[in-house]
């Protein structure tokens, strides 16, 4: 083949942007599943500044010191998520930076191919001289033709350079974001190391207060670890906690003393009876212990075999875990193979387990509401579990999120 044919050829393929190699599939499912978990850390940072932003209305508004204590507790709690959550969104936001980034890579690597031997060619027509062309037989024929071939091509090779160098500042944004992220990944990590060591010292100031608040709670958490130690399994363990939670209520129920009326002559006795609230109705307020994504739903079965009592959630590394809803505290300590677990009693039968956590910030006997902190998760991650039953039987949690 003559030399100018060569080029012609070479011409050609960067016309139809032909590559040199097969491109390699762009991996979109990974760019989809950034955007997915950058959406969904966003989501759960809307929903903790809600949160917080609700708590401490009610903690403003409160003139009980006790409650006043435990809504500032949980707004705070609420606000450790929050920052959290806004570290979650900063990795996504990195992660899915580096996605498109590699992605556009790809693509630049696959138009650089035509273009470089576009100027391959272009350089090999520089080197030859036009006299040369002249003198040799059949040369002008292939100038001429090749002449034509370029004059019809530089209008493409324009379009095709003004796209690659809108890439690269695509290239130069998607740096840009990177920074960015990182940026604020930084940021909600300092936020979060303040807030962390605020909650840890107000828990402390919860926890030692409703010791020093109920003198039988020093009893109550030797029960309960007494109870422990007997159970055979978690349920139980609960079913036992639940039948002593049940005499208490019995007792705290009995009627005092009646004071004698200064009259007993005219006293009557009011025939109308107190209103009283539903007996099955489930915590007003109910939401997740800790962010993270569901791992395992209610009643699927494990590796075991055994169906799921619960829902089991991935969280973050030292990621916060509050109370589900408003209860009493009536367990909280190690129990074998579930880490340390704390079991909140709420009304009218209803009993929320929450297992796999790394510390504790409650005690026995504490009163929390729904968001009220009750530790850590592992350090490393891992699976935080959240049982909700009704008079001893498990039901799907999901379905009282509110």
């Amino acid at each position: 083949m003559r030399r100018p044919a060569v080029i012609a050829g070479l011409l050609a393929a960067a016309w139809l942007g032909l590559p040199a190699t097969a491109q390699a599939p762009a991996r979109i499912d990974t760019v989809e599943d950034a955007q997915a978990a950058l959406d969904a850390a966003r989501q759960q940072q809307r929903n903790a500044r809600a949160r917080g932003e609700r708590l401490e209305q009610r903690a403003s508004r409160s003139r009980e010191t006790a409650q006043k204590a435990r809504s500032a507790a949980a707004a705070l709690a609420a606000r450790v998520q929050q920052a959290e959550a806004g570290i979650a969104a900063a990795e996504a936001r990195l992660q899915l930076a580096n996605s498109k980034r590699r992605k556009l890579d790809r693509e630049l690597a696959a138009r650089r191919a035509p273009l470089a031997h576009l100027a391959g060619a272009l350089q090999s027509m520089t080197r030859r001289p036009l006299s040369l062309s002249a003198l040799q037989p059949g040369s002008l024929r292939d100038l001429v033709y090749t002449r034509a071939v370029l004059d019809s091509t530089i209008p493409v090779v324009r379009e095709r350079t003004a796209a690659l160098r809108s890439q690269l500042d695509r290239a130069r944004a998607l740096e840009a974001e990177a920074r960015a992220a990182v940026s604020d990944r930084r940021d909600s990590e300092a936020t979060l190391l303040q807030r962390r060591k605020q909650l840890v010292a107000l828990a402390a100031q919860e926890r030692l207060k409703a010791q020093q608040a109920a003198g039988g709670a020093d009893r109550e958490a030797q029960r309960a670890l007494v109870l422990a130690e007997q159970a055979i399994d978690l349920d139980q363990l609960v079913a036992r906690l639940e039948s002593a939670g049940s005499l208490r209520k019995r007792l705290a129920q009995l009627p005092g003393p009646v004071a004698r009326p200064a009259n007993p002559a005219a006293a009557t006795i009011s025939a109308t009876p107190r209103p009283q609230p539903s007996a099955t109705q489930p915590p007003q307020q109910y939401q997740l212990p800790v962010a993270g994504r569901i791992s395992a739903g209610f009643g699927e079965a494990g590796a075991s075999g055994q169906r799921q009592a619960g829902i089991a959630l991935d969280a973050r590394g030292s990621g916060q875990v509050v109370a589900p809803g408003a209860g009493r505290v009536i367990f909280a300590g190690p129990y074998r193979g579930f880490g340390r677990i704390a079991i909140v009693e709420h009304a009218n039968g209803w009993t929320s387990l929450v297992t796999g956590l790394a510390s504790l910030d409650v005690a026995v006997g504490q009163a929390v509401d729904a968001g009220s902190p009750l530790g850590l998760a592992p350090q490393q991650g891992g699976e935080v579990a959240l049982e909700l039953r009704q008079d001893g039987e498990p039901v799907n949690p999901l379905d009282y999120l509110r």
